[in-house]
């Protein structure tokens, strides 16, 4: 009997992304195999924009979920159709044949994981911290490198935590690293530089490192939320 194929479900959190959403579906659809992608899924939390409409006549299946990303993510998950999901950034385009190295990953026994990343940017400041996400540590990790987990550990390990407004990837992938082995494959996502460009560079990597420090030093949710508002949301 043959074994049924493996498929994606890509699930792109959304909120006002009208700007960039026909982009990122059409690159997606031009860089991937028909064959492997069951859906892109475009989880819409409340955009009072065009991106909906945009997002739908670009070929995605939009759906509607509560505001916040764990929320929307977790949703996209309970509806997606396709064995593995793919977790993805509207701002993140990922290397070329992106699929097959994902299938191909899952089948060599490898239940979830992420690319390495580079930022649309020549900053010697980014490039700098992007050559990390090479690492195998929790530490390294961040959700602009995208996320691939099959469908039945995402069931198992319980998805991400609501509670987190911010740095939900980061709390999922640190119990992810606890219970199975996590595979960075050796190619490159690409995700927009703009938010450090507006902030500043170095400003901006500090207070993602405060982040990570709090974390470790014990600091919930709520508290994690607190200093995102009024350090980098701002």
């Amino acid at each position: 009997m043959k074994k049924n194929k493996l498929q994606i479900s890509i699930v792109i959190p959304v909120l006002n992304e009208a700007n960039g959403i026909a982009k990122i579906i059409n690159y997606l659809t031009a860089n991937s195999s028909p064959t492997n992608i069951n859906e892109i899924l475009v989880v819409d939390g409340g955009s009072t924009d065009h991106t909906v409409s945009i997002a739908e006549q670009s070929g995605a299946k939009v759906i509607h979920s509560y505001k916040g990303r764990a929320k929307q993510l977790n949703y996209g998950a309970q509806q997606a159709k396709g064995s593995i999901l793919y977790f993805l950034h509207a701002d993140t385009l990922p290397p070329r044949d992106f699929d097959q190295s994902i299938i191909d990953a899952v089948e060599s026994g490898y239940q979830t994981g992420c690319f390495q990343m580079k930022f649309d940017s020549n900053s010697n400041f980014l490039s700098f911290f992007a050559w990390f996400t090479r690492v195998n540590h929790k530490l390294c990790r961040g959700g602009d490198q995208s996320l691939f987990i099959t469908k039945q550990l995402f069931k198992s390990s319980g998805g991400f935590n609501e509670d987190y407004v911010v740095y939900e990837d980061n709390e999922f992938i640190s119990r992810l690293y606890k219970s199975t082995v996590f595979k960075i494959l050796p190619r490159h996502v690409k995700t927009s530089a703009r938010r450090y460009e507006e902030r500043g560079m170095v400003t901006l990597q500090y207070h993602f490192g405060m982040m990570h420090l709090k974390n470790y030093l014990g600091a919930g949710p709520e508290q994690l939320y607190d200093y995102y508002k009024r350090k980098i949301s701002v």
